[in-house]
Formats: structure tokens, sequence, C-alpha cells
């Protein structure tokens, strides 16, 4: 479950989120809209652990964002419009990385890592490395990552 209640964002003295609190359940997909400058992204940085809020909390899975950042992160997948990728790894190789930093057994990462080159449809591409990847193969590959 996700929980948040109360997060409060201020950059400097502008306030970009106010109060935000809501819970998704294990299983639900959820969509955030807004507008351009509403928001959006800097609660998913915070729902991510990668942004402190100002104020208010936030639970992924049992642990708190702030105290226990490194567990949440082992939970949650994000992918920003733009991945952060690094771009002179094969996709195999950056798979096998992120595999490891979210300690996947060894055993599993092969595993793990041919079960997601086929749900992205980026098998065809495994060898290359990722900046000579089209900007929809990058999405792909972030999307295998998260």
């Amino acid at each position: 479950m996700i929980s948040t209640k109360n997060v409060t964002k201020y950059f400097g003295g502008f306030q970009v989120l106010k109060d935000v609190s809501f819970e998704i359940n294990k299983g639900e997909i959820v969509g955030f809209l807004g507008q351009n400058g509403a928001g959006k992204t800097t609660l998913m940085r915070i729902l991510t652990s990668y942004l402190p809020a100002t104020s208010g909390e936030v639970i992924i899975g049992g642990d708190d964002v702030v105290e226990n950042s490194l567990a949440v992160r082992r939970k949650i997948g994000y992918l920003p419009e733009t991945p952060p990728l690094y771009s002179n790894m094969s996709v195999k190789d950056y798979l096998k990385f992120a595999a490891q930093m979210k300690d996947v057994p060894g055993k599993q990462q092969h595993k793990q890592i041919d079960r997601v080159l086929e749900e992205c449809n980026i098998g065809d591409v495994k060898n290359k490395t990722i900046d000579n990847l089209s900007k929809g193969y990058r999405q792909r590959v972030g999307i295998a990552q998260a």
C-alpha cells in the first residue's frame, strides 16, 4: 500500500504541494493528472524518496520514505519522461546492474532479465548500447528496469 498524509512541499517560499493525502492499495493502478507545474513530478519524487517533503508522511509497503529510503527504492519503480539510463552500457548489462541495485539474488537475475526483455519487447536490442537506441526503446528499457 502507498499512503500519504498531509504531504506539503515548499521550494523556497513557493508552495508546490499542500496537504496531499491519499491511499493506493496493492494492485491498484492510478495516474496523476494536472496542468504543468501542478506538482505531479514533485509528488512522484517524494513518493520514490528522491526528494524529501517539507512536512507530512509517506509510507510505501510499511516503510517510511525518509527513514527507510533504500527499502522503499527496492519496492517501487518510477519511470520519468526521460529515464536516467547509463547510455554507455548495453541493455542487458544495464538491466543486470538495475537488478543488483534492487538486491535480486544472483540466481534469479538471469531469469528476471530474460522475462523483462520479453515483456517489454526489447530482446532484439539487448546487446546494443543504450545511446544507440531510439527514444521509444529507451523508454522500454526504463520500464524494464522499473
